[in-house]
């Protein structure tokens, strides 16, 4: 047993949420920066594949550390410390541009990163009732996505050359570090927080745990390897960080309906669903010949692959007790991140043969839609092994 957290049904979650809204910004700026950045640095280009896997291997290890620093140190403080870590690397990526410096820092921000999302989530999701934690989850999701479209709009008013770009990110950083320091009656609630046992673990939902994978196996490589596959394969690489935005805007603009639906509707169709839209919008990605195509196409994409995530953490999270709710956050992040670190060298890998970014995209989620569809017959029919809560 741990001492941790458990939100009020009404408490403050502004202080989390402005955190995060100036994190995203930051973050989706960084992203899209780093691979842009190679070239003037003098780095290779492949450098990028492996710079996204070192971020996500890092999201992993945080991620299993997230819930033991929260006990300790309450949700609040661990906001403030992940902040603070990852402020640190980005001065440094900028005081050190060597290969082997940025594969270091960023395994390091990508633990910092792992405790934000897993002070956030767990923030928000700490309350009783199951619509509450889907509203709360398409509030943290909308967060999240605007603030990262917001920053990939900061690539062409800023630029990618020089100090400016890594001094702007670490402004955005320190000005999230105060949300959490100047409010420090803005905190869950002080209770008995426990970890998930091996039998609970075995009938956790299938389909969120897969569909948490399929998440990262996808958004690794749209993080990572989207603005340079945009820059190098398609025509209009002087506007990467508009159609970026257009790809996270997607994302953005769905969660409302995503949570909505979450709350309703069999979550497991609902991921065959949103993957099948994945599916098309990324074979006319890799189609597109005008730039209108090129950005309703990501834009789709964008809807299609950021809404996996939050309907499958929501499916996690069906009839569980708030005590619980932290561990399966980190659950689900640490599956996220499994996918995002094979993500990014799959799809490289996919790059230098024939294929491209796109088509590794469809394919993952054509394979993916298929396995829901099964999944979804087996709960109707009841010949599945999930609890009949789960999935619903």
């Amino acid at each position: 047993m741990f001492n941790n957290s458990v939100q009020a049904p009404n408490s403050g979650i502004l202080s989390p949420l402005l955190g995060l809204a100036l994190f995203a910004v930051a973050s989706g700026y960084l992203m899209s920066l780093l691979p842009l950045a190679l070239t003037a640095l003098a780095l290779p280009l492949s450098l990028s594949a492996w710079l996204a896997s070192a971020y996500y291997t890092g999201l992993l290890l945080g991620a299993v550390q997230a819930q033991r620093l929260i006990a300790v140190i309450g949700h609040r403080m661990a906001f403030i410390i992940c902040l603070l870590v990852l402020l640190a690397t980005v001065l440094l990526m900028f005081m050190l541009p060597y290969a082997g410096a940025w594969l270091a820092l960023r395994l390091v921000a990508g633990a910092a990163t792992a405790g934000i999302f897993v002070v956030v989530e767990s923030w928000l999701l700490l309350v009783n009732d199951d619509k509450q934690r889907a509203t709360r989850l398409g509030i943290y999701m909308l967060t999240l996505y605007a603030g990262s479209a917001v920053g990939q709009l900061l690539i062409e008013p800023i630029g990618i050359v020089g100090s400016v770009p890594f001094i702007s990110i670490a402004t955005l950083l320190a000005l999230a570090i105060l949300a959490p320091l100047f409010t420090r009656t803005a905190k869950p609630q002080q209770v008995l927080h426990s970890a998930v046992s091996i039998k609970e673990l075995s009938n956790l939902s299938k389909p969120a745990f897969i569909g948490c994978v399929v998440s990262g196996l996808v958004l690794g490589p749209i993080y990572g390897l989207m603005p340079s596959y945009l820059s190098n394969y398609t025509q209009w690489g002087n506007k990467v960080g508009v159609l970026m935005a257009s790809l996270v805007l997607g994302g953005m603009l769905v969660q409302p309906l995503s949570s909505y639906l979450s709350a309703r509707l069999n979550k497991t169709l609902l991921q065959a669903f949103a993957a099948a839209i994945g599916v098309l919008a990324a074979l006319a990605i890799a189609m597109a010949n005008t730039w209108l195509v090129l950005s309703v196409s990501l834009f789709i994409l964008g809807a299609a692959a950021f809404s996996i995530y939050p309907i499958a953490i929501s499916q996690a999270c069906v009839n569980v007790p708030a005590e619980k709710i932290v561990a399966i956050t980190e659950l689900m992040l640490i599956s996220y991140s499994i996918g995002s670190i094979c993500g990014p060298l799959l799809a490289g890998s996919a790059q230098s043969l024939a294929f491209k970014l796109p088509l590794y995209i469809a394919l993952v989620l054509a394979s993916t839609s298929v396995y829901m569809l099964i999944m979804a017959s087996k709960e109707k029919t009841g010949r599945g092994h999930l609890p009949p809560t789960l999935g619903v």
